[in-house]
């Protein structure tokens, strides 16, 4: 692909290449030049002093509320695209796996050029990951993104995504773990409802699809529940629900993983969370960690302002041998207890087999005593 093709697709590439010293396109001199907020890793930092694009932001404050927009629900044999703004898959077999997957929902499926490109431990470079996704964003005839994976790397394209032509066209965007970044900055840039969900290397579970099914397809205002499965005893031990607080309230839903949400905090991609209902999850953290993430989202006043609190799980985020730990029921009372809104534990959410789709930016009340989540509006038009 020649750098006009390019620069086409990837906002401010004639800055960048300009700023790495390659040959630039004639064509780019037309473009809106930028490269992100801070030097990019690798380029030029002549590059700092180029004017910011739709891309960027100023500020680190979070963005205040835009009108809220919802993309179309999903239909039998709409196209999906498949990319991969994170860590990157080692084997052929996984991307068509997920194919596989999308298409027994009855969809077809587009997959990104750089879906098995590796660049250490990315899927290709910041360039190539940002080419993909806008190559998708812009493609009038997709109607969600589907994430292949997380991992690590979204927050390093997100100053580069086309937030503009986003908001003009929505579409579905649609994963969780590291795409948390990808779904609030989208949300905090363009007003658009995004979708904490399954990633296509995700097991589609008989749960997983009917709730991803229920909220894309069918636009259903559902209540979500942890199911109850006795099997062999004499009463349910798994997917329990911990009532840390009891109560009911209602926001705007709010969150992602905890690792991503409190490493953007402060970067200017985060929207307004006064007054939300917080979601969050977590894998393989010490919970040193966990109370360290806690209390950074206590000092950027989310937890103050919140109307209440589902934390998913925390996969393999156990005490450990001894009694030098705190457990993470005990850490989340503590971090929540004194602002006394509803807030529990154990809600099908995070890093699990069977999870819940969850929007993000739409209405919900939750029930903490019952471990209900229910949203208020369609999550789709």
């Amino acid at each position: 692909m020649g750098m006009g093709a390019l620069s086409g697709l990837v906002p401010g590439f004639a800055a960048r290449a300009a700023g790495a010293g390659v040959p630039v396109h004639p064509a780019d001199a037309a473009l809106l030049p930028h490269s992100g907020p801070y030097p990019h890793p690798g380029v030029d930092t002549a590059d700092a002093a180029i004017p910011e694009n739709n891309g960027a932001v100023t500020s680190a404050a979070p963005q205040p509320a835009l009108p809220l927009i919802k993309p179309e629900r999903l239909r039998p044999g709409d196209k999906v695209a498949v990319v991969n703004p994170a860590g990157a898959l080692y084997s052929s077999t996984d991307i068509q796996v997920v194919v596989e997957r999308l298409e027994a929902l009855g969809l077809k499926v587009k997959t990104g050029k750089y879906v098995l490109a590796r660049h250490a431990y990315f899927a290709g470079t910041d360039l190539q990951r940002a080419e993909d996704l806008n190559r998708m964003i812009r493609d009038t005839s997709v109607k969600a993104i589907v994430a292949t994976r997380g991992g690590w790397g979204c927050a390093r394209i997100l100053h580069l995504v086309d937030y503009d032509f986003l908001r003009r066209n929505p579409k579905i965007i649609v994963g969780y773990s590291d795409v948390t970044a990808l779904l609030n900055a989208v949300h905090a840039r363009t007003g658009l409802v995004t979708y904490h969900g399954p990633v296509g290397m995700s097991p589609f579970t008989e749960f997983t699809a009917d709730h991803f099914r229920r909220v894309l397809f069918d636009g259903e205002a559902l209540t979500m529940q942890n199911p109850v499965r006795v099997g062999n005893d004499l009463t349910h031990t798994g997917d329990r629900v911990a009532t840390l607080t009891p109560g009911v309230a209602r926001g705007k839903l709010m969150g992602g993983n905890l690792t991503v949400l409190t490493g953007i905090l402060g970067s200017g991609y985060v929207p307004d969370y006064n007054g939300c209902i917080l979601f969050t999850e977590d894998v393989g953290e010490e919970l040193y960690r966990v109370d360290r993430m806690l209390t950074q989202l206590g000092l950027n006043g989310i937890l103050k302002n919140m109307n209440g609190m589902v934390f998913g799980r925390c996969t393999r985020c156990d005490p450990g041998t001894g009694f030098a730990s705190f457990t993470i029921e005990e850490l989340i009372q503590q971090h929540t207890a004194l602002h006394n809104v509803p807030v529990w534990y154990g809600s099908m959410i995070g890093h699990i087999p069977d999870m819940f789709t969850i929007p993000l930016g739409i209405q919900a009340e939750i029930n903490a005593t019952t471990g209900t989540l229910t949203l208020l509006e369609s999550p789709v038009i």
